[in-house]
């Protein structure tokens, strides 16, 4: 018996009858071999974790672009918060582990430079609109390996796809994750948000803070408590905890997101990436022969919102000052 298949019985005997047991997985639109030592679910995570995408989240914003200091969050530390979160869940409910950390680790690797105003932008842009989410999908079913894609099972695709609008993940992992994601977001942006001070601790909903908790950790742990308690066949919180929940989420769309401090900036972003959107537009020979390949097979739109979906903030800068920004001739 190999050590997958040991694997694979300990889920059998271990796991919740609600999680979604590997050796039951729908599959992958390229059937491979297994895998001696990894579940399917196991491979695909891994997959993800070396990615090209994966690795470019480092550089792409999450609220507050190019921050100065070491702490602030990006899209990568935003990820793995997503995951410890998303496996603490999993852990304490006895579904799998494995899955819902592939499916969180994978959620974000659609995103464009510069945040939601990038992704904003690119779906003013773009005839078929965008959307992260399905990006990210696109990114692990195709633009990875430069075409090959990393031919994940179908349920971490579903829960990538399902991870935050639209209708539910087929798997109780993938809803997990869609909870640990504005679980994270809200409350790390906060700490975020107090460090710059957007935000002053006497600013947040009192009555949200009384059912939460005064710190990120406490409103975390009150939330996931929660969740635990309250799940069984589905995800749920309970009521007083959910209200709490979402009405701190308003209050940071509120006073945050939409903040003249962070819009500010925004509108720059939001202006780069139109221009390197109607540049390369125009001259599709100067993007790399992969996306010149989408562009003849997908249509110029496609091949070009690829490209800057793929970029990182600093990339998309200095593409813009190279194409924008005069430079002294001596």
């Amino acid at each position: 018996m190999t050590v997958r298949e040991q694997t694979q019985n300990i889920e059998v005997q271990n796991l919740s009858k609600y999680a979604c047991l590997s050796q039951n997985s729908k599959g992958r639109v390229i059937d491979e071999k297994p895998c001696d030592f990894r579940t399917d679910f196991q491979r695909d995570r891994d997959r993800i974790l070396h990615s090209n995408s994966f690795r470019r989240l480092k550089h792409k914003t999450q609220v507050f672009l190019s921050p100065q200091g070491d702490h602030y969050r990006t899209r990568l530390t935003h990820t793995l918060e997503v995951s410890q979160i998303a496996r603490t869940i999993a852990r304490a409910l006895r579904l799998n582990e494995d899955l819902a950390e592939a499916i969180a680790l994978g959620h974000d690797l659609g995103h464009t430079p510069f945040g939601h105003n990038g992704e904003n932008a690119l779906a003013q842009i773009c005839d078929f609109g965008f959307k992260h989410y399905l990006q990210s999908v696109r990114c692990v079913h195709f633009l990875e390996r430069y075409g090959a894609g990393l031919n994940l099972t179908y349920e971490v695709k579903n829960g990538i796809a399902c991870h935050t609008k639209g209708q539910q993940a087929a798997t109780l992992e993938g809803r997990i994750v869609r909870l640990a994601d504005k679980i994270a977001y809200i409350n790390h942006d906060i700490e975020d948000s107090l460090r710059a001070e957007i935000l002053k601790p006497e600013d947040l909903p009192k009555d949200c803070i009384e059912v939460l908790g005064q710190t990120k950790s406490a409103r975390i742990s009150t939330i996931i408590k929660s969740v635990v308690k309250c799940s069984s066949d589905d995800i749920q919180m309970e009521p007083q905890v959910l209200e709490a929940h979402l009405k701190l989420r308003e209050f940071m769309f509120e006073n945050v997101y939409f903040s003249k401090e962070v819009m500010k900036e925004n509108v720059k972003a939001s202006a780069i990436v139109h221009a390197l959107f109607e540049y390369y537009i125009k001259n599709i020979k100067q993007l790399p022969q992969f996306y010149q390949e989408i562009a003849e097979n997908e249509g110029e739109q496609r091949a070009v919102c690829d490209y800057i979906a793929g970029m990182t903030d600093i990339f998309a800068i200095s593409q813009y000052n190279e194409l924008f920004v005069p430079k002294p001739l001596f």
